[in-house]
């Protein structure tokens, strides 16, 4: 029952933070595949529902325009958007931007959701294999595994 409430501790944790799962596993004990499977579980959830609730609340709602309509912000985003594409703001999502404001991003600029859903997951599995191996392989080293327990 213990690991059941670790695992929904460190999945709803990765709806907004996709980097606490694979820091959160380690220091779960958990392996790598558990690593990347609650990691890609949480960010993937937070895809889904912003993905298809953000549709729906496109066509049901309205907000009002603020009157400057390029900030330095929205200029970057865009910027990015012009220079990688979809492919670029999912790659980008795990480290930069929380899934959230990534689905937000891909959303906005009317990608299709199974687009959507596939560059997320295809980054999401890349970047938890990547940083869930490389915390695991730090901690292996005497020096850090000291300090850490």
């Amino acid at each position: 029952m213990e690991y059941f409430f670790k695992f929904i501790a460190i999945w709803f944790t990765c709806l907004f933070k996709f980097i606490a799962g694979p820091i959160l596993g380690a220091a779960a004990n958990y392996s790598l595949l558990e690593i990347i499977m609650v990691t890609v579980a949480g960010m993937m959830s937070s895809v889904a529902m912003v993905t298809f609730l953000g549709d729906w609340f496109k066509s049901h709602w309205t907000l009002k325009v603020s009157e400057k309509k390029f900030t330095k912000k929205k200029r970057r985003i865009v910027k990015t958007w012009q220079k990688f594409g979809p492919g670029g703001i999912a790659a980008l999502t795990p480290i930069i931007l929380t899934p959230i404001g990534g689905s937000i991003i891909l959303t906005a600029f009317n990608v299709p959701r199974r687009v959507i859903m596939t560059y997320m997951l295809t980054s999401g599995l890349i970047w938890s294999l990547v940083l869930g191996s490389s915390i695991n392989w730090l901690l292996s080293i005497p020096f850090f595994d000291f300090l850490l327990r």
